[in-house]
């Protein structure tokens, strides 16, 4: 693994929670976009070498609805940047890691993303991304 790429923060309220992390941090988000496959809005704040991905669900069966109406708002997941994330999937199945997906999907900020259950994490949602070239 390269590095922490971003922490995912699961929100109730897009615009609400653009605000408050626009006067937590002091800038804008650098990009906002709808994931149609994951059924989400997401932004993005850059934080010295860091970002902060906010995820709103847009419908109630959403992923990340489903999460806060079990858990609220909060953090959801931490992703880690892969540079061949096939290698890397292939890597953590064979150290008995559970993945939630056997191929990369196209997620969000032009990346290829695959989660690894939390049941074989510590309860830490992980996510690998690669940048789509």
């Amino acid at each position: 693994m390269v590095n922490v790429e971003h922490i995912g923060i699961a929100v109730e309220n897009f615009s609400e929670a653009n605000a408050l992390y626009f006067k937590l941090l002091g800038v804008e988000p650098y990009k906002t976009e709808f994931v149609e496959s994951e059924a989400v809005n997401t932004s993005f704040f850059k934080v010295g070498g860091t970002k902060i991905e906010l995820l709103e669900g847009t419908t109630p069966d959403s992923a990340i609805s489903k999460f806060i109406e079990k858990r609220g708002e909060g953090i959801h997941h931490i992703a880690f940047e892969v540079e061949d994330i096939l290698a890397e999937m292939e890597r953590l199945k064979g150290e008995g890691f559970i993945l939630l997906n056997e191929t990369p999907k196209k997620g969000a900020d032009n990346k290829l993303v695959c989660f690894v259950h939390p049941k074989s994490a510590n309860g830490v949602l992980v996510e690998l991304t690669q940048e789509i070239k």
